[in-house]
């Protein structure tokens, strides 16, 4: 028999990130889950190590690097298959509190209208520091915003807030997603052709549209480095951040918004989202990051040629 909870982490060239987040998960109090590590065709030794040193996991593989959105769909298809009755996406990059589980599977016991759950997400690095405490979407400028982003939380005020309930939100961050298993075999799973970014907003809009609310449950706390997928140790003429970040951004951006705009938010998204890409790219060009605004224009002339599949 299946145990009650799927936790799927992606790896992939990165195995001291992930055996410190399972090395934090093996010390949490609630037990009755398997761990699903997909590795996203590691070119290191990663997928060795998991399977020399983590041996009471489920490892799965992929024969090709498919991303954030191919490798949690390869550990959501397994989750789906053997009847886990939730489903958490967990980054590779956290550690846990012993205690986070129970107050996001609460929260979904509680109400059967809740589709899908997050924590209370600080940095890993000072963790009194927010990186996500919920999450609003403004439909008329197009914006994803994430509340208390770089706040300070010394008093641990955030965590104190709603104790043991959830708030309703607008998406769930992909950092930490939990969903009835069920109810993906509704929706469907994350968009592939998203890789990463923007994949986590589309899957929260389509529970949403199915009837179902989303939550935010700060008695639920971990902790995140943030940024490990995009950015680099050192810095090029064109920053530390890649290209392709940009391109990814902006392309998957306007998918997103050309399949949930409505009419009577088109014109102020249209002419906001163009201002902000302009904005960009005088940016890009006082910087001479020449090659930013090759891959911002390539995202951009895709995102408005194709679009997300309903």
């Amino acid at each position: 028999m299946s145990k009650k909870l799927a936790i799927i982490l992606v790896n992939w060239n990165s195995y001291e990130l992930t055996n410190d987040t399972l090395q934090s998960l093996y010390q949490t109090s609630y037990q009755d889950y398997d761990i699903i590590c997909v590795d996203n065709a590691s070119t290191d030794e990663s997928l060795n190590q998991l399977r020399t040193n983590h041996n009471n996991i489920i490892i799965l593989t992929c024969d090709q690097n498919t991303g954030f959105t191919g490798g949690n769909n390869k550990g959501m298809q397994y989750a789906i298959l053997h009847g886990y009755t939730y489903t958490l996406l967990l980054n590779n990059d956290v550690a846990v509190e012993s205690d986070f589980l129970e107050p996001l599977l609460g929260a979904l016991d509680a109400n059967k209208n809740m589709g899908a759950v997050q924590p209370l997400i600080y940095f890993h690095h000072d963790r009194t520091l927010i990186w996500n405490a919920g999450t609003k979407f403004n439909q008329w400028l197009g914006i994803t915003k994430t509340i208390g982003y770089n706040k300070k939380d010394a008093q641990h005020t955030y965590r104190n807030q709603n104790q043991g309930f959830a708030s309703k939100i607008d998406w769930i961050t992909g950092c930490a997603f939990m969903v009835r298993t069920e109810l993906l075999k509704k929706v469907g799973l994350l968009y592939d052709p998203f890789f990463i970014y923007y994949e986590d907003v589309d899957l929260s809009f389509r529970i949403k549209n199915a009837g179902y609310d989303l939550g935010y449950v700060p008695a639920s706390v971990i902790y995140h480095i943030a940024g490990m997928s995009h950015k680099s140790t050192k810095k090029t003429t064109e920053g530390y951040v890649s290209p392709k970040v940009h391109y990814l951004n902006a392309r998957n951006h306007i998918w997103l918004l050309k399949k949930y705009t409505n009419l009577l938010h088109a014109p102020t998204v249209i002419l906001y989202q163009s201002l902000y890409y302009l904005s960009v790219t005088a940016y890009f060009i006082l910087r001479g990051r020449w090659q930013k605004i090759k891959a911002l224009y390539k995202g951009i002339g895709e995102g408005l040629k194709f679009g997300i599949q309903s």
